[in-house]
């Protein structure tokens, strides 16, 4: 058997985490067109929201909401990575896996809108 080294601990183990996670959206930029979309959005949103007249846990339900979507979007493209990884072959089962990580990211982008309208609804109103 192989001996393996014992895992990181303390501060040593942030700095790794930090390492993968960095590696994680650098990857996801440069395969997945839609990261880079939701990214966009993001760079556009986020700040937008820090102008707007809510209360401060309005904001952090948009800006949260808008993260989320990057989040949904990495774990999507991780479950189609590990379905291509194990067979390009059609199976259904491998469908239903992307299918449902496809979902999720729709789910996601649902919860932006809906939040951002129910939100931002009143003060386009009080606007017009």
């Amino acid at each position: 058997m192989k001996n393996i080294p014992p895992p990181y601990t303390g501060v040593k183990r942030i700095i790794h985490a930090t390492y993968y996670s960095w590696a994680g959206i650098k990857s996801g930029w440069q395969n997945e067109a839609a990261f880079r979309q939701e990214c966009l959005m993001a760079i556009v949103l986020i700040p937008i929201t820090l102008f707007l007249p809510v209360t401060s846990l309005e904001k952090g339900l948009l800006i949260g909401s808008v993260l989320l979507v990057l989040v949904v979007e990495l774990l999507n493209s991780a479950i189609e990575a590990v379905v291509d990884r194990v067979s390009v072959e059609h199976h259904d089962l491998s469908k239903r896996a992307k299918d449902m990580g496809s979902a999720a990211v729709f789910f996601a982008l649902l919860n932006v809108l809906v939040l951002w309208s129910v939100i931002l609804y009143p003060l386009l109103i009080e606007f017009l």
